[in-house]
């Protein structure tokens, strides 16, 4: 079964970058995000040449093997590229990018992912992430080492562990072959749109009846309300009945740094970034990845010993309350009785959880029944004493009263 497909592409520099990074594109059968990283100048070129190229591959594929082997091919050669880009200008040392696109054949969508932009998938009502994301943190979350929720601050977020650019290791993408079905609705996304906006706004407007300009056009609203530290890029695809493809106008767009031409200054030294959300890269196979594991590990520890450590002292003080406050109860004493007897107790009546603070001091001779009624009441309800001297004193006006025969 063929399909149609209905798209819509755009970026947005976001509200405290000074640079869009992001390259998104939107064509007739490809469809993907590329978020550059290496700073100013880095992070552009990165992207931007891999949009330009990849977006060659834009094509009628006879089979989805033949789409997802074309796209490996471009980006190896892309990868290339952009290492020798970056030994003939020193300037441009660490970039890379990340790359999630999908490429339709039929009915068939062909996956391709590295980094940790991300594709999602809306059908019958339900959305879901269909990548996952190539980062430190991810691989924590996997071995167990951390939550998800821990990962969303966790302070090595914004390593990635797979990227197209300068490494010397060739680029591990992910590849999956997805069946599509009329109704479906595709996105890519750059995490400047996942990082700051929940996943329940993001499935409100992809399962909602809007068209996917306005559904691009609200996420990336959504995310500069939010503040858009980063840089949005959305790409936005619905898939419909291929009777419709007689009435669809398609054009290809590009979008983000893609969209002028790459200019690469030929300068000798290394412009600085000033964006504090610049991401690094880190080889799974090399001494930093674990060295920063090994980091997080004693990282982890140590919370651990801080937060025991935190409760006993909690505990302590908890259990150093406690004996005050009971040593202040036993300094008080009350007129009570105890088996038909007016007795003396030392400390408090109250009970806190079945626990007594009281106990009988000195059991006297007065009965309570040889009492007149009104101290009888009195002596049933307790009569305070502000010290062992008055309990006494109260003892004696008690016997006082007691009638004379």
């Amino acid at each position: 079964m063929s399909i149609a497909l209905i798209s819509a592409a755009e970026s947005n520099i976001g509200k405290v970058r000074s640079s869009n990074q992001d390259s998104g594109y939107a064509g007739y059968r490809m469809f993907f995000v590329a978020d550059g990283m290496g700073g100013h100048a880095g992070g552009d070129i990165a992207s931007a040449i891999t949009a330009q190229r990849m977006a060659q591959m834009d094509a009628e594929y006879a089979t989805a093997d033949d789409a997802g082997a074309s796209v490996l091919a471009r980006i190896l050669e892309t990868n290339q590229l952009l290492t020798e880009t970056v030994a003939n200008h020193e300037y441009l040392s660490g970039m890379g990018t990340t790359f999630s696109g999908v490429v339709f054949v039929e009915d068939k969508a062909v996956l391709a992912h590295i980094g940790d932009s991300r594709i999602y998938l809306c059908r019958d009502g339900e959305t879901k992430q269909v990548t996952t994301d190539h980062t430190f943190v991810q691989r924590l979350v996997e071995m167990g080492r951390i939550t998800e929720d821990e990962a969303l601050v966790h302070p090595r977020r914004n390593v990635l562990l797979r990227v197209i650019g300068d490494s010397n290791e060739p680029p591990q993408l992910d590849f999956n072959v997805l069946v599509t079905k009329p109704g479906d609705r595709w996105m890519m996304c750059s995490d400047g749109l996942n990082g700051y906006v929940s996943d329940a706004i993001i499935h409100m407007n992809l399962s909602s009846e809007q068209t996917p300009e306005e559904v691009v056009d609200v996420l990336i609203g959504e995310a500069l309300e939010a503040g858009a530290p980063d840089n949005v890029t959305v790409v936005v695809v619905d898939t419909v009945p291929a009777e419709l493809s007689s009435v669809i106008e398609r054009t290809a767009k590009f979008v983000g740094s893609a969209v002028s031409d790459v200019v690469v200054n030929d300068v000798k030294t290394k412009s600085k970034s000033k964006d504090s959300q610049d991401r690094q890269f880190v080889s799974e196979s090399g001494e930093d990845f674990n060295r920063i594991i090994n980091e997080t590990e004693r990282s982890v520890q140590f919370r651990k010993l801080r937060q025991i450590a935190l409760i006993l002292s909690i505990a302590g003080l908890v259990v150093v309350a406690a004996w005050f406050g009971y040593s202040y109860t036993q300094t008080k004493f009350y007129v009570a009785e105890s088996g038909g007897q007016v007795s003396i107790y030392k400390g408090i009546r109250e009970e806190l959880l079945g626990f007594k603070f009281s106990e009988v001091y000195k059991t006297t001779d007065l009965s309570l029944m040889s009492l007149p009624a009104y101290q009888q009441q009195l002596v049933a309800k307790t009569i305070y004493a502000t010290d062992i001297a008055d309990a006494y004193r109260i003892i004696d006006r008690l016997k006082a009263s007691v009638p004379v025969e």
